[in-house]
């Protein structure tokens, strides 16, 4: 997929004309389009929940990029269409593969070793014997008793904005580079679907059930509620549950993919940008996986093996693409 991926931009950047490289549109036509494409998001979002679905965000997305150059010939957005469909369709087929994993039956839903685990990072962190560090974060940070109909504190609020980003970030940052600079979007987006489809390998061979299912399901002695989305309740915006809804899985909790793509996040943007404020982004993970802890989404033992494949997919895509120029150097030298 990563080679057709390639094959198809560069192929896009040969047949686009030139004078379409660089779209020009006025600043004020540019805000006037800006500000409707926004208000229509924010309609949307407040009715309908987020856009969550990859077809969802790859549409909204799009919308903005036309937005942006409003006035460029529509041969320009359609470019977006075309550069787009090999990783929409892997995306697409991850999204729906990710909700059937768990009826395969080939293998057995994990509970006891994320519980040991955690609690020997507890213990290590001055935490009381068989405790874990959801149990204690809901505790410090939820009240007496945490529940999940109970009114949210104001930190709940950026939790939850925290949690919800992962919807959008991945894509969006794709859609910048890709009306910025697309060898720049041809990187990233190659990382971003592996690490989608290299979590989804493992959702399949090791399903693993969160903390908050664990203690549903009495594998932990103190309840764990699921405080997703109560952050925004007071927003108005308690419609965001139908982010959790559609076509999930509750099982693939191992790595957790929403701690994963902020670490990719943070490692991606250190390794481009020359910024010495580009350090400041190794907080986004921070608070990803604060929060999904907190939330009694994942185990720490989850959030640190997203942090891994972050790692191992930054490492293992740098070394491909460095093959592949080593070969064009050679078929260049060659040719």
């Amino acid at each position: 997929m990563a080679q057709g991926l390639e094959e198809d931009a560069a192929a896009s950047a040969d047949v686009a004309p030139a004078e379409d490289a660089r779209p020009v549109t006025r600043t004020w036509v540019r805000a006037m389009a800006m500000t409707t494409y926004a208000v229509l998001l924010a309609t949307y979002s407040h009715l309908l929940g987020i856009p969550n679905d990859t077809i969802s965000v790859f549409v909204w997305l799009w919308f903005g990029t036309i937005a942006w150059h409003a006035e460029a010939p529509w041969r320009y957005h359609l470019r977006f269409v075309r550069d787009w469909s090999i990783p929409m369709v892997g995306l697409v087929i991850y999204f729906y593969s990710r909700g059937l994993t768990d009826n395969l039956g080939w293998a057995t839903v994990h509970y006891t070793m994320p519980i040991e685990f955690d609690e020997i990072v507890s213990r290590l962190t001055g935490g009381a014997p068989h405790t874990l560090p959801t149990e204690r974060l809901q505790h410090a940070l939820c009240g007496d008793p945490c529940l999940r109909e109970s009114d949210p504190r104001w930190y709940d609020v950026l939790f939850t904005t925290v949690y919800a980003s992962h919807f959008l970030t991945g894509l969006t940052i794709a859609a910048v580079l890709w009306v910025r600079k697309r060898e720049e979007w041809l990187l990233w987006m190659r990382r971003y679907i592996t690490i989608n489809f290299g979590a989804l390998v493992v959702y399949i061979l090791y399903p693993m059930a969160p903390p908050w299912m664990a203690s549903e399901d009495g594998y932990i002695r103190e309840a764990i509620p699921r405080l997703t989305g109560r952050g925004w309740r007071d927003l108005g915006l308690g419609r965001f549950d139908l982010v959790l809804q559609g076509v999930g899985n509750p099982v693939a909790a191992m790595p957790s993919l929403h701690a994963g793509i902020t670490f990719l996040v943070a490692m991606y943007a250190i390794w481009r940008l020359r910024t010495p404020w580009r350090w400041l982004l190794a907080l986004y993970p921070v608070a990803m996986s604060l929060t999904l802890v907190y939330y009694g989404e994942h185990y720490v033992v989850d959030v640190l093996a997203g942090g891994v494949l972050a790692a191992l997919v930054m490492v293992a895509c740098a070394l491909w693409e460095r093959r592949r120029a080593r070969e064009h150097a050679v078929d260049d030298f060659t040719g």
